[in-house]
């Protein structure tokens, strides 16, 4: 069974190998995890899956379904859940606990870390989008972020219509976003957490799914 946690995201530091040299890691918190809810392709929802939650949340910040929910598997309300597919048949039971302990016991050295990106607000073409800008010399006044035209290059008889997909001004940040294959670099198991080779998704609190590598062979 594919190996995988919830957790968050604490910082960075370094750590140094045998050799001396300084590898950079994100410091994770993942686990304990609860299983809330087991999945089979034999059953109702026609699929193998498993939810994990993590992070106590008090009572009177939930909801009456959710707290039921997780009173089924002998635990309280949990402020992240998430599910996880599986290929398999789960050998997992309602109730029971996942700790960093698991990717030990599946040899998992890379995983792939999900996460929800920093939000940055309304950003403007040259941020969003790498654009160059306006030219700095003569001729040009007060539009040097501006993006220029839009419309050229349209098709003929839509005369400056804007294609679909423009790049233009908008929300950047906030989105999900998936690093693939980073190198598990330790384990600490009394503490539960995973440090984990570059940087993840998100800001330091952020909330990550961290499960074992798919593509890596």
């Amino acid at each position: 069974m594919a190996a995988a946690l919830l957790g968050k995201k604490i910082g960075m530091t370094r750590v140094y190998t045998e050799a001396g040299v300084s590898v950079p890691v994100t410091v994770i918190q993942a686990g304990p995890c609860p299983v809330l809810q087991v999945k089979t392709e034999d059953g109702p929802d026609g699929y193998n899956a498993v939810q994990l939650a993590y992070g106590d949340v008090k009572p009177h910040r939930s909801t009456l379904p959710m707290i039921g929910h997780a009173g089924k598997a002998g635990t309280g309300p949990k402020r992240f859940i998430r599910e996880i597919r599986l290929a398999e048949k789960p050998t997992a039971n309602l109730g029971d606990v996942w700790t960093v302990e698991i990717f030990e016991a599946a040899g998992t050295q890379h995983v792939d870390v999900v996460g929800t990106t920093k939000g940055k607000g309304f950003a403007g073409h040259m941020k969003r989008h790498h654009f160059g800008g306006q030219p700095a010399s003569h001729g040009t006044e007060r539009k040097h972020r501006s993006s220029g035209g839009i419309g050229g290059n349209a098709p003929r008889g839509l005369g400056r219509a804007i294609k679909k997909g423009k790049p233009m001004a908008g929300h950047l940040g906030s989105v999900r976003r998936t690093n693939r294959n980073q190198v598990l670099v330790g384990v600490d198991k009394e503490n539960h957490l995973l440090l984990v080779k570059g940087s993840v998704p998100g800001p330091n609190g952020g909330y990550l799914l961290v499960r074992q590598a798919k593509t890596r062979k």
